[in-house]
């Protein structure tokens, strides 16, 4: 295929392994699982300062909340880590993170 400056491109063909897309998806479903987990801790924090009393128990789910967030670059770095041990080609993962 040519542009219209003149220059040839060729197609992108992309090639997945059925054990590479279930690692993927699985993946995907546990950082989604996480960030919904996020929201929840944060949403339920701030609701819970509302109330003097309960204050410590929000600035506990504040706490667990940024926990949450330090799991999602392990659950990135695990994944790239995996698929790289999978991968005959020995690529390096450059798919945008979710």
């Amino acid at each position: 295929m040519a542009h219209a400056n003149g220059t040839d491109t060729a197609d992108l063909v992309l090639t997945f392994g059925h054990d590479e897309l279930i690692i993927r998806r699985r993946y995907e479903t546990l950082s989604i699982g996480n960030d919904i987990l996020i929201a929840l801790w944060f949403v339920a924090g701030s609701i819970l300062f509302f109330y003097e009393s309960l204050a410590t128990l929000a600035a506990w789910f504040f706490l667990i909340g940024s926990i949450e967030l330090l799991i999602r670059p392990v659950i990135r770095l695990t994944r790239a880590v995996h698929l790289r041990r999978i991968r005959r080609d020995g690529a390096v993962d450059s798919t945008p993170d979710f």
